[in-house]
């Protein structure tokens, strides 16, 4: 399949030569910065499926749908493997945005993984799953009092970075990059270029001989 050689190139690549490329096509910030994961070895690719997140409101929880409701709106009826659920964190990065339960359904549908831009719980259950999970870091409470999901299918914000519905986002121990979805084979052709342009340097590094003294 198409997502997963793709998968397989990004992660060949890796973060920081992707960063680098993406660099090299637009001027916006476009890195994340290092997060959790219950399984870091595990990297994460995929387009974006974006659910926004904000601060709770009592007087309009009874009004609000389900994360259900959220997920399959942001996914749709029939997820692809290859999508990566977008979680924004509302304000509240150290706050739980799901766990093991509510996730569930990402493992599922067969999702290539889940993003937040906040804490979730569970981290033994997620590992199990089939997904790839990269949070701010572990929770040990429920935080539905705290945030609440407000929409589906709009630009986020993760880590300081725009995200939009379709873009490539790949995460792994080094950090994040997102690549919007009609630059893809453009960067990582960029980024094959970058990292033979680095493999040469090293070459010759290596051979260098060191300085004469004196």
């Amino acid at each position: 399949m198409e997502d997963d050689a793709l998968a397989a190139r990004a992660v060949r690549l890796g973060c920081a030569t992707l960063v680098d490329a993406v660099g090299r096509v637009y001027g916006h910030r476009a890195h994340i910065a290092a997060m959790s994961s219950p399984d870091p070895l595990r990297p994460l690719f995929g387009r974006a499926a974006t659910i926004s997140f904000l601060p709770y409101r009592e007087d309009l929880a009874g009004a609000r749908r389900n994360f259900k409701h959220y997920f399959y709106g942001a996914l749709g009826q029939r997820p692809a493997s290859g999508q990566v659920l977008v979680l924004s964190s509302g304000g509240y990065p150290d706050v739980s945005h799901g766990g093991g339960t509510k996730l569930a359904r990402a493992h599922s549908v067969g999702l290539a993984g889940v993003l937040a831009d906040g804490r979730l719980r569970d981290f033994d259950q997620l590992r199990a799953y089939s997904f790839a999970t990269w949070c701010t870091g572990e929770a040990v409470r429920w935080g539905g009092d705290t945030v609440m999901p407000h929409a589906f299918g709009v630009a986020v914000e993760v880590g300081g970075v725009c995200v939009s519905p379709g873009d490539y986002v790949h995460m792994d121990s080094a950090g994040g990059v997102v690549i919007p979805s009609a630059s893809l084979h453009r960067v990582l052709d960029i980024a094959e270029d970058i990292a033979a342009e680095e493999a040469d340097a090293a070459d010759i590094i290596s051979a260098e001989s060191p300085r004469p003294e004196g």
